[in-house]
């Protein structure tokens, strides 16, 4: 039966006035300290992938000295121990786990093993990524399928295998570590651009599925960081660093946690990334090309030589 007209008004009306309470909220979430808003997450159980390094090992850290448990996956076993030492430190039960996230079946049997000798995981972290840093002709067919599934692909496994227990309880946190190149194309990214964008897709689908269901407790959040000074893009050169600077790691991790901690669903980093991703919405492509050259978008990897092999 078609509705009436003074249903349509009344709805829209609803949708207006929820649409102002929202966004009054959500300003009112950005200028407040995380301090004041943040949730208390002591005793919890968190599992972050890409432990054995950079941002993964800050964030192991910094959530340990929160007192949350921790559950260190990673491909990289010497580093993934060197991190299990270091949360020890703060006195928190931490496990570490050697895994290849290209393996799904890999993946689904190393859950299964945390979930029997941990129990449930209350946040997870999908932070594991590669770069192959190579024009799209010059990257070799291996190297794009092992970047999609890295990525991407992991973390619809692992979301899937830690999830159904996060909804039961109405209670948990999926991070999903993207990029800015998840929402803006980069020249010699194809493939990383590629698997980025399906990672914030992922992300803003669940999300929409999770509030369907009225799972109010169960939380996502997207990262979207600019490079990060972890020798994962070693050599990338940013052409307005007042503008957009390569980030410093300790300060991605510091603001990834927040951002949990205050159920923060869109993190780009820095904060000027909001300004251009609500542009490029907004413009015709021509003269967004011209602004991206301008920005430098297409020289950033030009100098690129990536981590090294003795990091």
């Amino acid at each position: 039966m078609a509705e009436s007209f003074v249903e349509i008004l009344t709805g829209t009306l609803k949708c207006l006035c929820l649409v102002l309470y929202h966004w009054i909220v959500a300003v009112l979430k950005a200028v407040l300290p995380a301090s004041v808003q943040a949730k208390d997450i002591s005793g919890e159980t968190v599992l972050i992938t890409g432990a054995g390094s950079g941002i993964g090992r800050l964030m192991a850290v910094r959530f340990a000295k929160l007192k949350c448990r921790l559950v260190l996956w990673d491909v990289n076993e010497k580093g993934n121990v060197e991190t299990l030492s270091m949360c020890q430190e703060y006195g928190v039960t931490a496990k570490a786990y050697t895994i290849n996230l290209c393996d799904r079946e890999d993946v689904y049997d190393i859950a299964n093993k945390v979930k029997q000798e941990i129990g449930q995981i209350d946040i997870l972290v999908n932070n594991a990524g590669i770069v192959t840093g190579k024009k799209f002709l010059d990257c070799p067919d291996n190297m794009i399928q092992k970047t999609m599934e890295v990525n991407a692909m992991a973390h619809f496994w692992t979301v899937k295998a830690f999830l159904p227990d996060m909804l039961k309880r109405n209670h948990g946190h999926i991070v999903n570590v993207a990029s800015s190149a998840g929402f803006i194309g980069v020249t010699g990214l194809a493939d990383y651009c590629a698997s980025k964008f399906a990672a914030v897709g992922f992300e803003e689908s669940l999300r929409f599925e999770l509030e369907s269901l009225g799972k109010d407790g169960v939380h996502t959040t997207v990262v979207c960081p600019f490079f990060i000074n972890t020798g994962m893009f070693e050599g990338a050169k940013t052409r307005f660093p007042f503008l957009l600077p390569v980030l410093e790691p300790d300060y991605v991790a510091r603001k990834i946690v927040e951002a949990v901690l205050c159920n923060q669903v869109v993190l780009c980093i820095p904060r000027i990334l909001y300004i251009f991703y609500a542009v490029k919405g907004m413009i015709p492509h021509q003269p967004g090309f011209v602004i991206s050259k301008y920005l430098g978008a297409h020289n950033l990897m030009d100098s690129f030589v990536g981590r090294q092999k003795n990091e």
